[in-house]
């Protein structure tokens, strides 16, 4: 847990300060935000303390106010995605009562989250890591088990819904590993909301 920043530096901390006001004045998001910008652009592994200190204008010290060490930021950056996805896509989707509706929005709102597939991509590559990996497993199986649980409200038996659910998670893991492996970088827009379209014409039930 962090240390809450005393009155006099919440009070004096501006945009642009020296890495000396600034230090009372980042949160510990605020270092998993950085560590996760970085994940997108670099991978797992560069993550490390000094240049995220500098990309955030802070000294070291900054970071050890908040976080034991890399992995324990690691896991905190992590975890910051995990909650996120949660709360922003499948909060938005439980307002959608109609089950097949519900299953096409996911496919086209998951098609725009460009930055969290990166992100995936780059834990993909880095799934042997000890604090990788229990966070693949967990997101892998909190999709699964949401894919499943819609599929039988769009009226599939139970059988069916989890095949149906495994055939959608693994489209979805193996687009991005093509992608990986045929170093692809972004299809034009068009192109992929035909694509992401064709499979929501395929996969939702009729």
């Amino acid at each position: 847990m962090s240390r809450p920043a005393s009155p006099s530096a919440a009070g004096t901390a501006r945009v642009g300060a020296a890495p000396t006001e600034r230090q009372g004045r980042l949160s510990a998001d605020d270092w998993a935000q950085a560590a996760l910008d970085l994940i997108a652009e670099s991978g797992v592994q560069a993550v490390a303390v000094e240049p995220l200190a500098r990309r955030l204008g802070v000294t070291k010290g900054s970071f050890y106010w908040h976080f034991p060490s890399r992995d324990a930021l690691l896991q905190a950056a992590l975890e910051r995605w995990e909650n996120v996805e949660q709360e922003a896509l499948f909060g938005a989707l439980e307002t959608m009562p109609d089950p097949r509706e519900r299953l096409r929005a996911l496919f086209h709102m998951v098609a725009r989250e460009y930055k969290s597939h990166v992100i995936y991509s780059a834990l993909l590559k880095a799934q042997d890591h000890a604090t990788v990996q229990p966070v693949i497993e967990r997101v892998s199986k909190r999709r699964l088990d949401y894919l499943t649980a819609s599929f039988r409200q769009a009226g599939l038996g139970r059988e069916d819904a989890q095949h149906r659910a495994r055939l959608t998670y693994a489209a979805y893991v193996g687009f991005l590993q093509l992608n990986l492996q045929l170093h692809q970088t972004r299809m034009q827009q068009e192109e992929f909301d035909a694509y992401v379209e064709h499979l929501a014409q395929t996969l939702v039930p009729r």
